[in-house]
């Protein structure tokens, strides 16, 4: 560390890339000390922004001595050699969602992360949205009684290319795999799965057989039901909702809009812009508060940071989904 601040190596400067550079270089606790790209005129220009040194090799960067911690932005199927070789470095590491597309290779390397005892959180960033957290600390503290319900709405302004939904894993891996997350964080025991999808509008969905709705009900050990509503259009813009309910009241996170001015006139009452349009927008303060999150879990201290447990769960959740759609069963859940 230098200064007593975390020297942070970002791996991958796309889209979300640019958002973490963004959260390293604001935090007072973190600098930006390397950036790696195999496309490296990105990693350049994310440099020219942000400072740090440039490499196209995840290699070079892990090998420099001038990282105390990665961040993992690059595509998933890198995800699980980073995640390994961060490890068998001993440095820690901060990855986005999810750890792969295959179980199979989350489980072969699950040992290693565990017996390791380095560090590893996934990029579950909801988590730390302050009014999806504000719920679920009330909630924790008893205000509604024991959760009965919760509802996660999660809806997204257009569906993505159909060349990213081809590579993507689908619906339930890919966009629904956060609601699986939200749920777990309210309901750590999940029981069972039913999920049901369709495929409504979307030609890329249709071309690769995937869903662009879908809803997914889960059961917990106690009973509780987790409801998640996914589409992959909203014309109202990006729409990210949760109630919780419970026998003595409900709890609800509703969504920001473009503007706090409403209008009202002899057409409508209260009316007021639309939510807003992108997910960098969105959830920009839960990006800052993830990393202090990880922070916290790199000093040992208590953190909400989401393990390589619980993105090897979320997982678990999504597949279990995805038989459900497509077999129309009921998915149990023998988590260990």
């Amino acid at each position: 560390m230098t200064q007593n601040r975390v020297r942070m190596g970002l791996i991958g400067t796309g889209r979300i890339g640019l958002v973490h550079a963004t959260s390293i270089s604001a935090h007072p606790e973190t600098e930006l000390s390397w950036i790696a790209d195999p496309f490296v005129d990105g990693a350049h220009a994310l440099a020219a922004r942000f400072g740090g040194r440039v490499t196209d090799s995840s290699d070079e960067l892990l090998d420099s001595g001038e990282v105390d911690a990665i961040l993992v932005a690059a595509p998933t199927p890198t995800h699980v050699p980073l995640i390994e070789a961060a490890v068998d470095r001993g440095i820690p590491v901060l990855c986005e969602k999810p750890i792969d597309l295959d179980i199979a290779r989350v489980e072969a390397l699950r040992p290693k992360v565990a017996a390791s005892g380095v560090p590893v959180a996934l990029g579950f960033n909801r988590r730390f949205d302050p009014a999806f957290a504000e719920v679920r600390t009330r909630v924790a503290a008893g205000e509604i009684g024991p959760l009965e319900q919760l509802t996660i709405i999660s809806r997204d302004p257009a569906a993505p290319p159909a060349a990213y939904i081809g590579v993507s894993g689908g619906i339930f891996r890919d966009m629904t795999i956060h609601d699986f997350d939200m749920a777990r964080f309210f309901l750590p025991d999940i029981a069972e799965v039913r999920a049901t999808g369709s495929t409504l509008f979307d030609d890329g969905a249709r071309e690769h057989g995937d869903f662009d709705t879908a809803v997914v009900t889960l059961k917990s050990s106690s009973g509780a039901i987790v409801t998640i509503i996914n589409s992959r259009h909203s014309a109202v813009g990006y729409d990210q909702r949760i109630e919780a309910f419970g026998p003595l009241g409900s709890l609800q996170a509703n969504n920001p809009s473009l503007s706090l001015v409403s209008a009202s006139n002899a057409s409508a009452v209260d009316a007021r812009a639309p939510y807003e349009p992108q997910f960098l927008h969105r959830y920009a303060v839960s990006y800052s508060a993830e990393l202090d999150a990880f922070l916290r879990l790199m000093r040992g201290e208590p953190s909400d940071s989401p393990t390589f447990d619980d993105g090897r769960a979320a997982l678990l959740l999504a597949d279990a989904a995805q038989r459900s759609a497509e077999t129309g069963s009921v998915v149990a859940m023998p988590f260990n």
